[in-house]
């Protein structure tokens, strides 16, 4: 029987629909998974117009932003080419679900990267938000290597606010000294600080005042101001649309003041969370947070504006950050008629933590912490001397990182890798003069850490100090790996066990991975112990970590899955084989 034409081309169309179908889902099936392969290496360059050695991914810094839909797979094969360093990088506001592994943490989580091997992160991204990546073995974020993560909601879900264009910036500070002389200044005797960056940077970007480099002897043509890489970042706007700019700071010490000349914002997004919307003319951010604001270019669109980042919390010696605020069809390079705006005063506390408290988890997307937790510690964060070096510490005690990963060690239960002993959950509160130098400023190195019961619910109350400096207490951002946390409060002077939890917000406080511990003040935070596996806690600043300004928590550690051997290779764990 010859079959009709009709029904042949109806078939053909049936089948080419068939194939088809299968492309689409098998084209969505692979897009689930986000390969990157990327070479870590040091390149000249000149993102303030001063020409010197920095970390570049695939040759550029910031990195490359990882676009990811929520739920996905996200592989980095990551090459580290520095040839005498190691290196390893940190997925910041990724909780790692199952992969404590690819947190990161040198000395945590894996053992570094050696010069010359490739390395393969694999985690997923379970929620949609604005998060970032850095280096995380010695002071290397602030050599440059850093980057965004932009996670998108799944197919047909809307975000609670609407707007036509996204835009993502990176604020960071910049130094002209190498990360390894900053460290050895740090350590050494007499003590010698990093002092206040040379910089400000938008998206990689800023202008240093050259003459300042020749009056110093630098060589002639090490800075000059028509290099194109340091050219403003330009962020260009369609008169009368939305714009969702997500912002994130990585700055190695500096907290900054964002704003946009003439522009009110709305903060409706923070470190992944819905925030109740809320209009500002500023944003304050310190290291390691990231948000989200609505602005619309509602203003004259015959000209261009500032936007701008100012130091606060230390006294500035820093020129502002400058990047343009360009209406199109302006050229993106004209600069403002306008002198750029300063910023509020640096050391008004009371206007930042006004700020801080404003912060509360949007209607509808509220997750209620638990009324009551199971253990409180306290963290009394203090300046401390040990045999003549300057130290950070938390209740007297000085994070030193082990040889030994502490997810190796407690895994196959190598107990020499580090003290066993747990670090106190309090100090002595009622003698304790938080707004003085401490009369005995000596402390201890310890790596001891935090065992905490799965599943329990866990408040951390973070108590800041005068440092060995009269009348000095400074502002630290507080990040913890492989969670959110509830932000219950923050307050002025000691914090009181007895009365200050009335305080608290346990209705609708927001949820963060990083937040400040203000001047002579407290922040309580409350988390869930629920993500098997071993995690920092610490100050964001580089310097201060690196000082000891850090915890380290275990939690449910026998419940994760096999470890891969490619995280092995350093202190006990040298025997094992590591491809």
């Amino acid at each position: 029987m010859i079959e009709p034409v009709e029904s042949k081309g109806y078939f053909v169309r049936l089948l080419t629909l068939f194939h088809l179908i299968c492309l689409i889902n098998f084209s969505s099936v692979e897009a689930r998974t986000r390969h990157h392969k990327w070479e870590v290496k040091y390149e000249y360059k000149s993102p303030d117009c001063y020409k010197k050695l920095i970390i570049t991914i695939n040759g550029r810094s910031p990195g490359p932003t990882i676009f990811a839909q929520q739920g996905d797979t996200v592989v980095v094969e990551l090459k580290n080419s520095l040839w005498t360093e190691n290196v390893a990088v940190h997925w910041h506001g990724i909780r790692q679900l199952g992969t404590p592994w690819s947190d990161g943490t040198e000395g945590v989580t894996q053992c570094p990267i050696l010069p010359g091997e490739t390395f393969i992160y694999k985690f997923v991204v379970d929620r949609a938000g604005t998060y970032l990546y850095h280096g995380h073995y010695g002071m290397q974020r602030a050599a440059g290597l850093y980057g965004s993560i932009i996670v998108s909601l799944p197919e047909g879900v809307s975000e609670p606010f609407s707007y036509d264009y996204d835009h993502n910036i990176i604020l960071s500070d910049w130094y002209h000294a190498s990360t390894n002389e900053q460290a050895a200044g740090l350590s050494a005797i007499p003590f010698v600080f990093v002092g206040e960056p040379q910089s400000l940077l938008i998206y990689g970007r800023g202008k240093y005042n050259c003459s300042l480099s020749t009056a110093s002897g630098i060589a002639a043509g090490v800075c000059n101001t028509t290099n194109p890489e340091c050219s403003p970042y330009s962020l260009t706007v369609v008169p009368g649309k939305t714009y969702r700019l997500r912002i994130g700071s990585l700055t190695s010490l500096s907290a900054l003041s964002f704003e946009i000349e003439g522009h009110d914002m709305t903060v409706v997004e923070a470190d992944g969370n819905y925030v109740e919307p809320f209009a500002i003319r500023n944003l304050y951010i310190y290291s390691g947070e990231t948000y989200s604001v609505l602005v619309k270019a509602d203003q004259d669109s015959s000209r261009n504006y500032w936007a701008t980042i100012n130091v606060v919390a230390r006294k500035p010696a820093t020129p502002t950050g400058l990047a343009i605020f360009n209406y199109y069809p302006n050229h993106p390079q004209k600069q403002p008629p306008t002198v750029p705006t300063t910023g509020p005063l640096w050391n008004d506390t009371t206007s930042r933590l006004a700020q801080s408290l404003a912060f509360k988890a949007r209607q509808g997307f509220i997750n209620t912490p638990p009324v009551t937790s199971d253990r409180v510690i306290v963290l009394l964060n203090t300046q401390n001397k040990i045999d003549g070096h300057f130290k950070w510490s938390l209740n007297n005690l000085s994070l030193i990182l082990p040889q030994t990963p502490y997810l190796i060690a407690l895994r196959e239960n190598l107990t020499d890798a580090f003290v066993q002993d747990p670090p106190p959950d309090g100090y002595d509160f009622a003698n304790y003069d938080i707004h003085s130098v401490a009369k005995n400023v000596n402390a201890t190195s310890s790596n001891r850490i935090y065992r905490l019961r799965f599943n329990s619910t866990v408040d951390v109350i973070l108590q800041n100090a005068n440092s060995m400096t009269v009348n000095n207490s400074e502002t630290h951002p507080w990040h913890l790996h492989g969670h959110d946390f509830w932000v219950l409060g923050y307050g002025t002077g000691k914090y009181n066990l007895s009365r200050d939890w009335r305080k608290y917000n346990v209705v609708n406080p927001i949820m963060k991975n990083t937040a400040p511990l203000h001047p002579y003040g407290w922040t309580a935070l409350r988390f869930r112990a629920d993500n098997p596996g071993v995690w920092a806690f610490h100050c964001h600043v580089e310097s201060h970590f690196y000082m000891g300004m850090g915890v380290v928590f275990e939690e449910g550690i026998e419940k994760g899955g096999e470890l891969p051997s490619s995280i092995r290779g350093c202190g006990e764990s040298e025997g094992h084989h590591r491809p």
